[in-house]
């Protein structure tokens, strides 16, 4: 039996050993196959998670984004009412009212102070309704009682005619002011929305960046990417480890609340003159009529064409120049004390992390997609304003359930309706800035952040460059820290923004990803 079996076993000795040869081969290649199977699974799993919690750390950052806008709006709100006091012209147009019927012997002049008066002509009805309506009281502004205009026997026609004249003046300023504020504040709600979310993301996206960093030289003891948002339990890991930059980097809105919103007054103002200054409070406007007068005014502000739209230039209300960079951090409270010069120098003492954020941050602003998305945010915040709350308010339209293009280039063509008196508008407006700065909900930054292509430049921004932001970094760990004295000679922005630039590439491909069709 074993000699027989000895025997078969040479005989066959050459096909049992192809046999075996194929058996181990095709077992290593499952086991080989099987192994990268199960790589490919964990890879995919992993590029899931790291996924989903990239999309959740962006859905929070720009959560983040919106409660930031909220928090800073009233200090520019503050200022623009402030500057522009359209209660307190209506306050002295009542005063006058007052004294006249005073005069007139229609009410006792010991009811001057208590409230305004009862009148029954246009003027009354008018200045009646503005203080109804804009919400703030004289009483409430704390304004002193005026002394009675004409107290006293009239001087004739002289004084009458000086009076008018004066009359005349304060509707043009009150007319003027409350236009130009309410318009004031919707560039400004808007110009900042964009700011904060250019700030925010880039920051963000330094987080990212500072977390991969961290895994590659080891210095992260877990085997994945945290995405997580734990900056509440570890301040110093905000938004990346320098928090002492970021701080100093976000510190740079101040300049839009308290320098750049006058700029953007003034011009709005100007424009706001050329267009509405020849009508009178005595006129009657059409809802068509204050839409096209409201067009013009932004046409002369941002632009008449697309062209003239790109060419505009925002930075300046947005970020100072390179020389009042210092006064910037000054004014904010971000001098540091324990600096061993006492200087506050972005250049030499903040070496190149924060000189880098207002390079990219300026390209960014100086860039056509930004004027893009600031034309759609103000199509948005002007068809909330004009084609909603006036229309509604002023000429009594009835809501519609229909959902306006807020993409579209100019504000919604409205239907012919009753024409009002100015003053009626102009009581709107003075009631609505207080809406647009410290409206709660603010119904103005929803209708803004509605505009899909607003997502899609946080994205780009979240997402774009960082290549260029992870090379200084890696720098950084190669060589050793950066001499300030090396930062000293300036730098060069690390962003190009041109017909050909990475940024430009992405959002292009981020609008045709998003165009519906």
């Amino acid at each position: 039996m074993i000699s027989a079996t000895r025997r078969w076993l040479k005989r066959n000795r050459t096909p049992l050993a192809i046999g075996f040869g194929v058996l181990g081969a095709g077992y290593v290649a499952t086991q080989y196959v099987l192994g990268k199977i199960s790589d490919a699974r964990e890879r995919m799993s992993s590029d899931r998670i790291a996924r989903e919690n990239l999309r959740r750390r962006f859905e929070q950052n720009q959560e983040d984004c919106t409660f930031t806008v909220l928090a800073l709006l009233p200090t520019a709100t503050d200022n623009i009412i402030h500057e522009l006091e359209t209660e307190r012209i209506t306050y002295e147009l009542q005063q006058q009212k007052a004294a006249k019927l005073a005069r007139n012997g229609e009410i006792n002049p010991s009811e001057l102070g208590s409230g305004p008066p009862s009148v029954t002509d246009e003027d009354g009805r008018s200045m009646a309704s503005l203080q109804s309506e804009s919400g703030v009281h004289a009483s409430q502004m704390g304004i002193p009682s005026a002394s009675i205009v004409g107290d006293g026997p009239q001087d004739g026609g002289q004084q009458a005619q000086k009076a008018r004249k004066s009359k005349l003046q304060l509707w043009n300023d009150l007319k003027i002011s409350s236009i130009t504020r309410a318009f004031t504040l919707i560039y400004t709600l808007a110009l900042l929305t964009l700011l904060t979310r250019i700030q925010l993301n880039l920051l963000g996206r330094r987080s990212y960046l500072s977390s991969v960093v961290s895994l590659a030289t080891g210095g992260m003891e877990q085997s994945t990417i945290s995405l997580e948002n734990h900056d509440d339990d570890n301040p110093d890991q905000a938004y990346g480890n320098d928090f002492e930059t970021n701080r100093r980097y976000l510190t740079f809105s101040w300049w839009l609340l308290h320098r750049g919103w006058r700029e953007v007054m003034l011009k709005v103002e100007a424009a706001v003159k050329e267009v509405f200054g020849g009508l009178s409070p005595r006129d009657d406007i059409s809802m068509q009529k204050f839409s096209e007068l409201t067009l013009e005014v932004r046409k002369k502000v941002e632009g008449a064409t697309e062209a003239e739209r790109q060419a505009s230039t925002w930075l300046q209300y947005l970020l100072p120049p390179k020389e009042e960079e210092e006064f910037v951090l000054k004014e904010s409270g971000m001098t540091k004390e324990s600096s061993p010069s006492g200087s506050v120098s972005i250049s030499a003492s903040d070496s190149t992390p924060l000189r880098r954020l207002l390079d990219e941050t300026s390209d960014l602003i100086d860039s056509p997609p930004f004027s893009h998305v600031l034309t759609l945010l103000l199509d948005a915040g002007y068809s909330t304003l004009v084609d909603q709350k006036i229309s509604q308010q002023a000429y009594k339209v009835p809501p519609t359930s229909d959902v306006s293009d807020l993409n579209s280039p100019r504000i919604t063509e409205v239907v012919d309706v009753k024409p009002v008196k100015l003053p009626i508008v102009l009581a709107v407006l003075t009631r609505q800035a207080h809406s647009i700065g410290n409206g709660v909900p603010n119904e103005y930054l929803q209708s803004m952040e509605q505009v899909r292509d607003l997502e899609a430049f946080a994205a780009v921004v979240y997402s774009s460059n960082w290549e260029n932001e992870i090379r200084p970094v890696n720098e950084e760990l190669k060589d050793g820290p950066i001499d300030a004295a090396d930062v000293a000679t300036g730098q060069e922005s690390i962003v190009d923004i041109g017909s050909a630039s990475a940024f430009e590439s992405a959002w292009g491909k981020a609008v045709e990803k998003d165009t519906p069709g």
